[in-house]
């Protein structure tokens, strides 16, 4: 069975944007950068897999993509419309429309589409955000990786925005960096 992995970079306190959906403060750089390009090539759009060497790079963990319509925005306000061409890419929105034949637009319930997904063939599921998505994906999600930086922002996009629900999950493994910046990965409990 396919796994659900939310794969997302994170402040100290737990937020994954800015008020306003940036995400700057997050630095990627360094043996950071080379770290993820060398473990989740697939986890680079389109636009940069070029410029960064990997138009030829096989995806790792990932061929699947599920994303909030607040993370695909930012793309098709640059004139992307399948920012991820190389992986299958589903948007969750009821709101959007797109015409591009590789991107599905999912407009009723997400967690209805992650289990069809888990019981399909193929590698695992890469859950890119965002937070109010992550939130309604909650129990579904059986891994977390998280790019944990050294900085506080006080406010903006949750690393999981929904109700209270706790729901425990245990550190798998850990790469710390120089720079202060930590890859941890959780796995469901």
């Amino acid at each position: 069975m396919r796994k659900l992995t939310y794969y997302v970079a994170a402040s100290l306190d737990g937020y994954i944007a800015g008020p306003d959906g940036g995400y700057d403060f997050l630095p990627f750089e360094g043996e950071v950068r080379e770290a993820i390009l060398a473990e989740y090539p697939e986890t680079m759009p389109v636009h940069v897999r070029g410029p960064l060497g990997l138009t030829a790079t096989p995806p790792r963990h990932f061929d699947t993509v599920i994303m909030g319509r607040g993370t695909y925005e930012p793309a098709l306000k640059a004139g992307i419309t399948s920012p991820y061409a190389h992986l299958k890419q589903y948007v969750v929105s009821r709101t959007l429309h797109t015409t591009d034949p590789d991107v599905e637009i999912i407009a009723d319930d997400p967690t209805a589409l992650v289990r069809e997904l888990k019981e399909q063939d193929g590698m695992g599921i890469w859950l890119a955000g965002g937070g109010k998505l992550a939130g309604a994906l909650r129990n579904e999600i059986d891994e977390l990786v998280i790019k944990h930086n050294p900085v506080v922002i006080g406010s903006g996009i949750p690393l999981f925005d929904g109700p209270f629900a706790p729901t425990g999950f245990l550190p798998a493994a850990r790469r710390d960096f120089g720079s202060g910046v930590s890859i941890v990965t959780y796995t469901r409990t």
